[in-house]
């Protein structure tokens, strides 16, 4: 029996795949459970619209996460952080500390896709890598400057 998988199953497809099954399997196990359904033509036809409407939704996604790297790459973003002698701060930045800044902004950036390898501990301009779609990085300068003392 040909069946169009509807979520991945370990070890016979992926999501999307039209495939031939034994009957029984199909039968009993991967159309009950909702995992497969049955591979007519108006089942395949559907696939097919379904398919061209996601590559178009993926298109945009990047074309938005291109539009985005390239207004972080013009727009620096400054911290401001307690440091003691020779530029090294009390602390250090984070990346959640990062996308709070770019929060007020009105950017929103989950933490996670911003990759540091360690946080900020010295003042001055530091590059950032952010992850914004996976095809897209774009690099951010963070600014970190020292809090006047009181």
């Amino acid at each position: 029996m040909k069946v169009i998988f509807l979520k991945d199953v370990k070890g016979q497809g992926k999501k999307g795949q039209v495939k031939e099954i034994s009957d029984g399997y199909a039968r009993n196990f991967l159309i009950p459970k909702g995992l497969a359904s049955v591979a007519s033509d108006g089942n395949i036809h559907q696939l097919e619209h379904q398919q061209i409407a996601e590559s178009k939704r993926e298109l945009e996604e990047k074309k938005k996460a291109q539009d985005l790297a390239e207004r972080l790459a013009a727009m620096p973003i400054q911290i401001l952080a307690k440091s003691g002698e020779g530029g090294r701060l009390f602390g250090s930045i984070t990346s959640k500390q990062i996308a709070e800044e770019l929060q007020k902004l009105n950017i929103k950036i989950d933490k996670r896709k911003i990759m540091m390898d360690d946080p900020i501990r010295t003042l001055g301009v530091t590059q950032v890598a952010l992850k914004l779609h996976h095809d897209v990085t774009a690099t951010l300068n963070v600014h970190v400057t020292a809090e006047q003392g009181k």
